[in-house]
């Protein structure tokens, strides 16, 4: 086999979720999830049926890429111009991917071949708006989240993406039936799970919320910054964002059993690894502790005896804390880069 789900704790991992679930429920934000689930499956399951992929077009397929769209995931407008640039090959793609017919393994590996960008973050999401009972969603969130239950299955060296994901899927369908929920409903409680799992303390004094939201926008805006922009940066002439087989983004937001890495790379010439951390409203102490943990898993888990690995804190405000923080860690492989937001005004001209 090559793959086989860890069952042992499967159990209580339900009841976490479960007792999540029960919660949610009381919440606003979760009955508009459910609503924006019709909304979501009425606009886009007809123009992914396999019948109608040849009508299929470019305005409709990135208008789903965009989360106030999909009204569930992030991020996967970026490979945009990559995926559309031959529709013809993209309308292909997805015949394969919808093809229930085929095992899923084979055509979940067949789809990602045929076209660069189309990762199983995005593959999946369009299996499950299709196909709603039968798929469900393989992206960062939900990979951490199965590593933060500890049901994450053992994959053996050379298994495939779309294996990978036939294994996943089953393991998905398992949790969704033991809960008594369906796959959407599951794919956002693992964004409620990494979330409590992740959460943030904020600094004193406390920011005020809109401060608060300001402050939120502003990182994810530099997050998705560095990525789409990554060769153009500092850090691209030296490092390149890890990727891995059917997923050249991989490092985006990278799932490990302690919180996900805003990015991960290698270096382009020397074996070497980069854990790059975003400081967002949390204390100096937790933003080096988070980068600590996520450079200690790397070691563990991915990095090769004799592979280095480096740690870059990116922060917008650098407070005596943090400096004495890392003043503490005698590893002088850990560094420190403040970002700044330039705001610029150009005439307009009146013929434009």
């Amino acid at each position: 086999m090559k793959g086989e789900p860890v069952m042992a704790g499967f159990n209580e991992a339900v009841e976490r979720l479960r007792g999540m679930w029960a919660k949610a429920q009381q919440r606003p934000d979760f009955v508009a999830n459910l609503r924006a689930r019709d909304e979501v499956l009425a606009r886009y399951q007809p123009i992914f049926t396999p019948t109608r992929l040849s009508n299929l077009t470019e305005e409709d397929f990135r208008s789903f890429l965009y989360f106030e769209n999909n009204k569930h995931w992030t991020g996967l407008h970026r490979q945009a111009r990559r995926l559309t640039a031959d529709m013809a090959a993209l309308r292909q793609a997805l015949a394969v991917l919808l093809d229930e017919e085929q095992s899923l393994a084979r055509r979940f590996d067949d789809a990602l071949s045929r076209i660069r960008g189309l990762g199983k973050a995005l593959a999946s999401a369009i299996l499950l708006v299709a196909y709603p009972d039968r798929y469900g969603v393989w992206n960062n969130t939900s990979e951490s989240g199965l590593k933060i239950l500890d049901i994450w299955p053992r994959f053996e060296r050379g298994t495939s993406v779309g294996q990978k994901y036939a294994v996943l899927n089953d393991l998905f369908r398992r949790l969704a039936e033991a809960l008594g929920i369906d796959l959407w409903a599951l794919d956002w409680l693992w964004w409620e799970l990494v979330q409590q799992e992740e959460g943030s303390v904020v600094e004193e004094p406390a920011l005020s919320v809109e401060a608060s939201e300001q402050r939120f926008r502003l990182e994810r805006h530099l997050h998705d910054f560095l990525v789409t922009n990554w060769e153009q940066t500092e850090l691209g002439r030296e490092w390149e964002i890890y990727s891995e087989p059917g997923e050249e983004m991989a490092g985006y937001e990278y799932p490990t059993g302690v919180g996900r890495i805003d990015i991960l790379a290698r270096h382009k010439k020397r074996p070497a690894w980069l854990v790059v951390e975003l400081k967002r409203d949390r204390a100096a102490d937790q933003t080096l502790g988070q980068l600590l943990r996520y450079i200690g898993w790397v070691k563990r888990h991915l990095a090769a005896p004799g592979e280095e690995v480096y740690g870059l804190i990116i922060a917008a405000d650098v407070e005596k804390n943090l400096l004495y923080s890392l003043e503490g860690v005698n590893d002088r492989r850990i560094s420190l880069k403040r970002y700044r937001v330039e705001f610029h005004m150009e005439p307009v001209n009146a013929e434009e």
